[in-house]
């Protein structure tokens, strides 16, 4: 017996289609497998049904093991987590570097436009400054690093190199430059990130 969605990815990598009925079955209806075949795992002797070298090999399923259901459920949320990363680069394959680089580089150009403000709105926007630059400062301290220090240089840095990939250097590679270390975040969740904490 084979649940819904999973009948539905079958179908799709078979080239077959469900039919409710055995009474409705055809040959143009039927779908094709290299490989069919059933395994047993763990203790209880779990078993699955593998289909292998279908003609439509887009539905991959993928098969988490763990010492514990603790860990099954961490590598889970984790490959989760991967998935919606390659999603977000599927819809929009624009990046930006990490490590608190492109935080940074938004607040040297938020500040840049406080010093042309009048009034009060100078203000808020100098504190917004303040609470991007905020994700370095947590970077450099989980690192290790003296955080006010290393925010600090990389704001200057980055002003005077005119170099928006320094970031901080969590690895302790001793190469600021996040392009260059490939540290990188997709553009869509950096500015999802921006929003959701703005609002």
């Amino acid at each position: 017996w084979v649940g819904g969605p999973e009948i539905e990815l079958i179908a799709i990598a078979t080239g077959g289609r469900i039919v409710p009925r055995f009474s409705e079955l055809a040959p143009e209806k039927l779908g094709k497998a290299g490989v069919v075949r059933e395994i047993s795992f763990g203790t209880n002797s779990e078993r699955m049904l593998v289909i292998e070298e279908c003609p439509n090999n887009k539905a991959v399923t993928i098969f988490i093991r763990g010492a514990s259901s603790m860990v099954v459920a961490e590598a889970q949320r984790s490959l989760h987590d991967a998935l919606c990363v390659i999603r977000n680069l599927v819809r929009d394959s624009r990046v930006v570097y990490g490590g608190g680089a492109g935080e940074i580089a938004c607040s040297l150009a938020i500040a840049e436009q406080a010093d042309k403000t009048t009034g009060l709105e100078q203000y808020a926007m100098r504190s917004f400054c303040q609470a991007l630059e905020t994700v370095a400062m947590a970077l450099s301290e989980n690192s290790g690093l003296n955080s006010v220090k290393t925010v600090a240089d990389l704001r200057s840095r980055q002003k005077t190199e005119n170099n928006p990939y320094l970031g901080v250097d969590c690895l302790l590679k001793g190469n600021e430059n996040m392009k260059e270390q490939r540290v990188i975040e997709t553009l869509i969740g950096k500015k999802q990130q921006i929003q959701l904490a703005t609002q």
